[in-house]
């Protein structure tokens, strides 16, 4: 298996905006939290392109799966994030909606791309 141009990942390239949107509506969160859920929510968000290019960079396609695996699993991380920053009063559930709507397209994006890599 050759390695993947991962600017030719549509996966990739939404995980990114994905990044960037959770960094904007993370900044919002109060001061105290940066040491707390800030930062482990953008660690969690940064994982998923991260693993998705790893991945891509390897010689074969049992890598690249695994590495789909770390960012599924991180999709579903962010996900319980974003669903504590609305339960915590963090942020308000309109500005978490297009992310969750934006993550859950990509964890489908994930699923399938790792579905294709089985055959």
């Amino acid at each position: 298996m050759k390695s993947h141009r991962i600017e030719d990942l549509k996966v990739w390239k939404k995980s990114m905006a994905l990044v960037k949107e959770v960094y904007l509506v993370s900044a919002e969160l109060p001061v105290e939290e940066k040491f707390g859920l800030l930062s482990q929510i953008r660690r969690c968000a940064v994982s998923i392109p991260s693993n998705i290019a790893e991945g891509a960079g390897r010689n074969n396609k049992n890598e690249f799966y695994q590495f789909l695996g770390i960012a599924f699993g991180s999709t579903y991380e962010l996900q319980t994030q974003l669903q504590l920053l609305i339960d915590l009063g963090f942020i308000s559930e309109a500005k978490v909606v297009p992310l969750k709507e934006l993550l859950a397209e990509i964890q489908k994006m994930i699923y399938s791309l790792k579905e294709s890599l089985k055959l």
